[in-house]
């Protein structure tokens, strides 16, 4: 069963993790659409590319143009199944905008799928649905998810948890499991919908 999902991005999203289950879940036979406050279909994004090169945090250098397949404005929340949030430097600033944060909640008041990478806690952080929900992310983030009452998941970097309708990881190499994983969430919400019916 394919589901209609929305990712939530904008400049300096980590070009990977936007990029890679923007593509897979296409390939899947999902429906999904990106978007980016002030922003319409059509336009773009820009990407970093955060890489280990054994510094003690990531480095960062330009990634791809990304296009946007629908407009913020245009969205109704209701109208989607799941949502995804990419990690890299959007999170930072897209945490002000009052109306990422409802659409945040929207998802979580509704118990549907939420994918969440690296600084993607960011947001969830400050939309406070974290409380007593496991969450990993980049490491530099776990301090926001403790101080929102979330439990941080310290897992192998390569890893993903999975709490309820929450699927988070702490970056691009855990995508195989972040999005088996999610994946999973979408088909029991999808067996869980079809069984209501």
């Amino acid at each position: 069963m394919s589901a209609k999902i929305l990712m939530v991005t904008g400049d300096y999203t980590e070009d990977y993790e936007t990029m890679v289950p923007f593509q897979t879940l296409l390939a899947c036979g999902h429906e999904v659409h990106a978007v980016c406050p002030g922003k319409k279909a059509g336009e773009q994004v820009a990407t970093s590319i955060h890489d280990f090169e054994g510094a003690q945090t990531y480095s960062e250098k330009r990634g791809h143009n990304f296009t946007l397949n629908a407009s913020f404005e245009d969205i109704e929340p209701a109208a989607y199944d799941a949502l995804v949030i990419p990690g890299g430097r959007a999170p930072e600033y897209l945490r002000l905008d009052g109306k990422v944060l409802d659409l945040v909640r929207h998802f979580f008041d509704a118990n549907k799928p939420v994918a969440a990478i690296c600084h993607g806690a960011q947001l969830l952080a400050a939309a406070g649905v974290l409380k007593d929900r496991q969450c990993s992310a980049y490491p530099a983030c776990r301090p926001e998810v403790e101080l929102a009452g979330g439990h941080y998941a310290d897992i192998a970097i390569d890893g993903a948890v999975t709490d309820g309708n929450l699927v988070t990881a702490p970056a691009w190499p855990a995508h195989p499991a972040w999005l088996k994983q999610f994946m999973a969430v979408l088909a029991a919400q999808s067996e869980g919908v079809n069984q209501a019916a």
